[in-house]
Order: structure tokens, then sequence, then C-alpha cells
């Protein structure tokens, strides 16, 4: 059985919320880190009002409510992060910036800690590259939201030991998760798919030919998807989408993958997401985990 460990998680958007919420409900010590203690103390926030509707439904009691925030802490001090024997970075995709992040997670995590990198479409090599640590560096994309997904997409780099891929496949296994191994390829194996299909989609809304709530309702109703393409990009985020989008197209080629105009003009007129009530779709609340 895998100990108990404290994990990081680095970010605290959307993504980074729903890690916590798994690493702290699997019963592991839990700290948020954002370059703003703020963001991160909204984070446990959300969790909070996750939990309280788990409580509504009666899945939890509200003393196991309790006991599961005892053990979630919000910082934005990077220092606080050196307890960590795992931390899960979950900001947005750009290499460069997820570099510089694991450059100082390095100078305060000890030796033996695991980095692992949420990333959907860079190489885990790459960013392993910048960590200082790129033998005990692994993939492990979570699905959104992962708090309500188990699937996690585990990835080693070309340097990963395989001492450190079986620890973090434990540590993943423990939180209740369930692992797939999939190499350090572009958009892995979930990403390859869905990022030119949400594109599709965007195509379509472009072209007129529906509007998002029909398509969200076709795929629903046809191919069984418990959430449309456009929900899923509201969700996610439309400027996460373009960076997604940016990557994948770069390193592939594929013209699927290329960024849409409207996706672009939607960027531009700041219709992001669910959390700022509007995307394809409007919402009446800020809420990133909706009731």
């Amino acid at each position: 059985m895998t100990e108990t460990i404290t994990i990081g998680v680095a970010g605290s958007g959307t993504m980074g919320t729903g890690i916590a919420i798994v690493a702290a409900r699997s019963g592991h010590p839990t700290i948020v880190y954002d370059v703003d203690q703020g963001r991160a103390e909204a984070a446990v926030g959300q969790m909070k009002a996750f939990f309280a509707k788990s409580v509504q439904r009666g899945k939890l009691t509200q003393a196991q409510v309790d006991e599961i925030m005892g053990r979630v802490v919000a910082t934005g001090d990077i220092a606080a992060m050196a307890p960590c024997g795992l931390v899960v970075e979950a900001i947005f995709e750009e290499l460069e910036v997820k570099g510089r992040l694991f450059a100082a997670l390095d100078r305060v995590c000890g030796p033996d800690k695991l980095f692992a990198s949420n990333t959907s479409t860079l190489s885990i090599t790459e960013i392993a590259a910048r960590s200082g640590r790129d033998d005990r560096f692994v993939g492990m994309h979570f699905c959104l939201p992962a708090q309500l997904m188990k699937l996690v997409e585990m990835s080693p780099g070309l340097a990963t030991s395989p001492e450190s891929f079986e620890r973090a496949w434990k540590i993943c296994d423990a939180m209740g998760q369930r692992p797939v191994k999939t190499q350090d390829a572009p958009g892995f194996i979930l990403n390859c798919f869905l990022v030119p299909f949400n594109n599709d989609a965007i195509r379509l809304v472009e072209e007129g030919v529906a509007e998002p709530a029909e398509i969200d309702a076709a795929i629903k109703g046809a191919l069984g998807y418990a959430m449309g393409p456009m929900e899923l990009l509201d969700l996610v985020g439309l400027d996460t989408q373009v960076l997604l989008c940016e990557a994948l197209h770069g390193v592939t080629g594929e013209p699927r993958a290329s960024c849409p105009p409207l996706l672009r003009r939607m960027v531009a007129a700041r219709r992001l997401r669910r959390k700022t009530k509007r995307g394809f779709l409007s919402y009446e609340t800020t809420a990133i985990f909706g009731a």
C-alpha cells in the first residue's frame, strides 16, 4: 500500500482545483500553490463549495468534509512546497513558463521528491529537461473535471527512471484514479482526438451549421457524451483551447488542430469560459463546478 504523502498542486485554476480535490479526498495532505495567494485561497473556497454539494447529495457527511478540508493549505510561497512528496503542475500550456516553475520547485524540494506535469499537449521530456530532475519527472494528465473523471494519462519522458514512473503510478492509483500509460507523444491519447474534435465543433458554429447548444444536444444525444464540446470548451477556457491548438498544431502540423478564427475573436472579446459567465454558452453562476 502506498504511504500517505503530502501532494502539492502548483496552479489554482479549474484543473488545479480539481486535482487538489482528488488528492485531499484520498487522504493526502494537500498544498495548493499559486504565485497569487488570493487565487490559491479562492481555489480552496471552490473546493469547499464542491464538498458542500457532496453533503447536500448525501455522498459525504459534514464531519468527513471537515476532515478532508483540514488537510488542505493554500499558499503563495513556493518554499511551502518543500514537504511535498509529489508536486503536480497545472498551469497554462507554455513550455518556458512551466520550465521556470519547475526550476524554482527544484530549488525548494528535496532530491527524492517527484515532479509531474498535467500538460495535455507539450512534451514531457522537454518540460522535464528544465526541471533539474528529469529522471524523477512524469506526465500526469488528469481528465477534466478531475474530481469526477477517473482517467489519468501517465507518460514517462525519455529520462524518467522506471522507479520514478512506478512510484508515480502507485500514488495515482492510491488517489483512486485510473492510470493508463502513454508515450511522450503530442496530445497523448485524448487530446490527439479531442483538440481537433473541439475545433471541428467550433467551425460548425463559425460556418453557421448549428448553434452551440444544438451541437451539444446532438453530440450528447447521439454519441452518449456526458458533456458536449461547447460546454467542455467553456469549462476548459477558450484561451486555454487557443494554447492547446498552438501547441498541438505546432508539433504535428495537423490542419484540424489549427486554431479557428472564431476562437481567437471570442478570446479577444473576453468571452472566455464558464467562470466569466460567457463562452459559447451563457451561465448564471461563476462557479467553476456547476450545480
